[in-house]
């Protein structure tokens, strides 16, 4: 995904430490100390709110945080992330809270407890099905028999569009023609005529979403999705609430009810508490650096930043947030 990398010039004068063979993961962690480095942030596609703020963050970690080098790394989201920090791929990550909690606990997409932290807890996302207004589709049940693109493979929207559909009662692999594409891929199979609906989930306002509908106008629709949260919440816990598109944010006729799942900065556990404290700090004190890239870092806020549950803190951030 080099060509899709977002790299963000800092100080002249700084180290750059990469972690080689052995244990790549811990030998990472180990070399990433207060003292300098170069940071990789996992984010998402380009067109998703993570690699907005993500570029955002680089940016400030650059100005801010003295002797470091940060890059935003365009990648398929949630599963994938956490499987780079893992790997030792990359430092930080932006990740949904339900696919965090099945890499703590080594379920789902994992096999095994994964070693990762939490660092804070930043805005919700808000997931978002879009279906063409010629496909009839006005429920999660309706999608049955229509192609849907699920989100790209090892994403979090992959993990909610699955749950979403065998909420509804629909077999992915069967009781739907199933696409995995990023958002950008998405968003041009409809506007082709190729997908009859797509499931997103990011924040408020996601950019290709935003392009979508301003295109298509009332050729499409969000679909409502509080018929399906019951039986979510009743399968995979708490982590998934009751959420709302306000018609201003997409200029829809109205309000349209959707599924929100909070949103993690997470780290590998042996990242240095001092450079997690500092992040963390960073975090906060840019934050009106961050709103101005994009108005999700609005909801980022101090009380709810150490809400990481079933996400474990990491030591430097719990140092921040005084635990």
């Amino acid at each position: 995904m080099t060509g899709r990398r977002m790299t963000v010039l800092l100080a002249a004068a700084v180290l750059f430490l990469g972690g080689c063979g052995g244990d790549r993961s811990a030998d990472r962690s180990a070399d990433r100390t207060a003292g300098g480095g170069r940071l990789s942030i996992a984010t998402g596609n380009t067109t998703g709110v993570y690699y907005v703020l993500g570029g955002g963050l680089a940016e400030q970690i650059g100005r801010n945080l003295p002797g470091y080098q940060a890059t935003a790394e365009a990648t398929g989201a949630s599963v994938e992330n956490i499987q780079r920090i893992v790997r030792g791929d990359s430092d930080i990550a932006f990740t949904l809270a339900d696919s965090a909690a099945d890499a703590v606990a080594g379920t789902g997409a994992f096999t095994a407890p994964q070693p990762i932290r939490a660092i804070a807890r930043l805005y919700d996302n808000h997931t978002q099905v879009v279906a063409t207004t010629a496909s009839g589709v006005r429920s999660v049940a309706d999608l049955r028999g229509r192609r849907v693109s699920t989100g790209s493979p090892n994403s979090g929207t992959e993990v909610i569009a699955l749950r979403l559909l065998r909420a509804a009662g629909l077999d992915p692999d069967k009781d739907v023609d199933r696409q995995s594409l990023g958002l950008p891929e998405s968003v041009q199979a409809v506007k082709d005529g190729d997908l009859d609906a797509l499931v997103w989930s990011g924040g408020l306002p996601t950019p290709g979403i935003t392009d979508l509908l301003t295109s298509l106008g009332d050729e499409v629709v969000l679909v409502p999705l509080d018929g399906v949260l019951p039986a979510m919440r009743r399968d995979h816990g708490q982590v998934y609430a009751a959420g709302t598109i306000a018609k201003d944010v997409y200029g829809t006729p109205a309000d349209v009810s959707t599924i929100s799942v909070p949103n993690l900065l997470v780290v590998h556990q042996k990242m240095d508490p001092a450079l997690a404290e500092s992040l963390v700090r960073l975090l906060f004190d840019r934050k009106p650096d961050l709103e101005k890239i994009h108005p999700a870092a609005k909801d980022i806020t101090r009380g709810n930043a150490s809400r990481t549950e079933p996400v474990p803190l990491h030591d430097g951030a719990r140092k921040y947030h005084g635990g």
